[in-house]
């Protein structure tokens, strides 16, 4: 009893708060029992003083007892706690390294220092004990997830925390490896084409027709094998192969030099053969495989073949090949297919819009009237979307010349006009080009993107619509104008043909880009030249078309005088504070090829637009198409262009001056490799 009521005894009771609020109860109820007991009947008092005594004294050595044995276990739970992260920093799989302020490991625990080996390293700078480590913390403490690194040949998945000065590492080589391994066996497919072997067998005796597909399927089924590919014939001249992706990687560092071993060999026997290659991988859906796969086909035909496309869906593709002029088809069947096509489409459509490229020149203006002239022998209306507040002098008389034509005036309008014309069941006609960034009218592009006709003769970029009705992309063409004048064979007789002004801007068109028939003029280029003289173009009216203003001519003499000449290699570039004409600039970097020594001739003013222009011609041996697509234009093998914003003429400059270094290096290691 009188350890119950000590001193230490209560104080217990009163210093835990749970505790003392039960002990507080308890006296209460019991001081009240005992006021009502003793109200009733002293005896009855005494009686339940007793009982109150005896019951407060067990319940609360109970409760002490139940207070002693939480603390016990509590105590107990703590040190298993403790004794368990002592044991996990010790012997749990991820390397843990213990930094102090003066950035000196203060301790590793035993799963990192096996990486150290016998290494002294507690005590020490971390940059002393590895400097790739130290660079490696350095940099994670930027980083609040986890990033993956490499260090001393494994892969690990690094995490610092600046604030405790503690850095993890947790080994994840061996899942990498898996990773890696699953990647390397993903499937790739391909699409073999070979260019022109329809056009190149014809005339052939079946002997030889027999022993160049034998010889070009041997050579295809070698190559296929030495690289552990598995190749099928589909055609004549259609091969599909299929392989891992570790031999596509491989591939791709050779350079796919089946291309030159057919090119060279074939050529060699009077017969040269070119082939096209569509590539596609990283997608687990056989279908949505072959179907990229022929899209990547599509676009290295579309580029003027002899090359192959490398492409993921939705990733940009890679290009290998495409070192050599398409080569001029021999017929014109698909002219002629492409044409009856092109009928069905007018017939079914309402009304017609053609639009040609930003900054018209005369081929995407001729073009266009070309295009119009047809929907009217077919009886539909076409309407030519133009606009162009500062168009070139030639432009501007071949404008002023069409106001003497009312019934071509009437049918020339602005994109706004457009917009209010189109209905969903009109037909777009897109010439000179296949890009909605350079397309007249964007907005009248996006409400027929689905009825969309596409005629172009430059090498298709990866910038391309996704559901055209119909492609008639000829990159071996001289101009679109050309490829529009071969339909006019095809069209209906009743229908009017092409007046002296659509005749003599399409062949002013033709004239301009083959550089008055000296370059990229092919026999078919000569026909065409021919149809339109006979439809009435007038050489004076073109001579008039094709005469420069004063300005322009001094511009771009005097870009010509600016010009640096090393390597085989002509550069010009035009202060940053003056703009000038495309047209101009064009013509300069054609005319620096006529200079003795120069293969390859680049251009680069600042446009009207704000951008930085770039124009690029090659006699022939340098590719400069590759070479605008790298700087996010394209083109042709020997004309080509591009338009950058934000920038610099100078840091443009200097930005294609490296690229052509870097072309440089890649084409004497390709030498030496051979």
């Amino acid at each position: 009893m009188r350890e119950f009521f000590s001193r230490e005894n209560w104080l217990f009771y009163l210093k835990h708060p749970a505790v003392r609020w039960n002990v507080y109860y308890l006296l209460c109820m019991t001081v009240i029992s005992l006021v009502l007991a003793f109200m009733f009947n002293w005896m009855i008092g005494l009686a339940v003083v007793v009982l109150a005594v005896i019951g407060s004294t067990i319940s609360l050595r109970r409760l002490r007892q139940l207070v002693n044995d939480t603390h016990e276990y509590l105590n107990h739970l703590t040190y298993q706690i403790q004794h368990g992260q002592q044991e996990a920093l010790l012997a749990m799989p991820v390397g843990m390294i213990m930094l102090n302020d003066r950035n000196e490991v203060e301790w590793i625990n035993p799963y990192m220092a096996r990486y150290f080996k016998l290494e002294k390293v507690v005590g020490k700078p971390v940059a002393s004990v590895d400097d790739q480590l130290a660079k490696l913390i350095e940099d994670g403490r930027d980083h609040q997830e986890p990033r993956i690194v490499t260090w001393r040949d494994h892969q690990f998945e690094l995490l610092v925390q600046p604030r405790y000065r503690v850095a993890y590492l947790l080994d994840i080589s061996k899942y990498a490896a898996i990773e890696r391994r699953y990647r390397q066996e993903q499937i790739f497919l391909g699409n073999i084409y070979l260019d022109n072997y329809d056009e190149l067998i014809q005339g052939m005796s079946d002997t030889d027709v027999s022993n160049l597909h034998n010889y070009v399927t041997s050579e295809i089924s070698k190559w296929a094998s030495d690289n552990h590919l598995l190749m099928k014939i589909i055609d004549d001249d259609n091969y599909l192969i299929i392989g891992h992706q570790s031999s596509l990687e491989e591939l791709e560092k050779k350079k796919f030099k089946i291309l030159d071993v057919i090119r060279q060999s074939t050529s060699q026997r009077n017969s040269p053969v070119t082939l096209s290659v569509g590539i596609a991988y990283a997608e687990n859906d056989l279908i949505k495989l072959a179907d990229t796969a022929q899209n990547n086909l599509d676009l290295a035909l579309g580029r003027g073949g002899d090359q192959v496309v490398v492409r993921s869906k939705d990733q940009p593709a890679r290009f290998y090949g495409g070192k050599t002029n398409p080569m001029e088809k021999r017929t014109r069947v698909r002219a002629r297919m492409i044409s009856q096509a092109l009928q069905e489409l007018i017939n079914q459509a309402d009304q017609l819009f053609v639009m040609g490229h930003h900054n018209p020149d005369m081929d995407s203006l001729g073009a266009c009237l070309g295009i119009r002239r047809i929907a009217e022998m077919n009886g539909k209306e076409c309407w030519i979307v133009v606009d162009d507040e500062h168009p070139h002098a030639d432009i501007q008389r071949l404008m002023n010349e069409i106001n003497n034509y009312q019934t071509i005036k009437d049918h020339i309008i602005t994109p706004d006009e457009a917009l209010e014309k189109v209905t969903d069941n009109s037909l777009l006609v897109m010439v000179d080009h296949a890009k909605r960034s350079i397309t007249i009218s964007p907005e009248l592009y996006d409400k027929l993107q689905n009825r969309l006709v596409i005629i172009d003769h430059h090498r298709r970029g990866e910038e391309f619509p996704e559901n055209p009705l119909l492609v008639y992309i000829e990159p071996y063409a001289s101009s679109t104008c050309e490829l529009i004048t071969e339909m006019f064979e095809y069209q209906p007789r009743e229908g009017k043909g092409l007046n002296k002004l659509e005749a003599t801007t399409m062949l002013t068109g033709i004239q301009i880009d083959t550089k008055s028939f000296t370059k990229s003029a092919g026999t078919r280029t000569f026909d065409a030249a021919s149809y339109l003289r006979s439809a009435g173009a007038d050489g004076m009216m073109i001579q008039s078309f094709m005469k420069e203003d004063p300005q322009s001519f001094m511009d771009r003499n005097h870009l010509i005088s600016r010009a640096i000449i090393n390597d085989q290699i002509a550069i010009c570039a035009g202060e940053d504070d003056r703009v000038y004409d495309s047209v101009t600039a064009a013509q300069a970097a054609d005319m620096l090829l006529q200079v003795e020594g120069v293969e390859a001739s680049f251009v680069i003013t600042r446009r009207a637009d704000g951008k930085v222009g770039v124009s690029a011609r090659s006699a022939g041996d340098v590719n400069v198409q590759i070479i605008m697509e790298q700087m996010g234009g394209g083109g042709h093998l020997a004309n080509a262009a591009t338009q950058v914003a934000d920038k610099t003429v100078d840091a443009v400059k200097n930005e294609l001056i490296d690229l052509l270094a870097k072309t440089d290096d890649n084409s004497s290691q390709e030498d030496e490799e051979e």
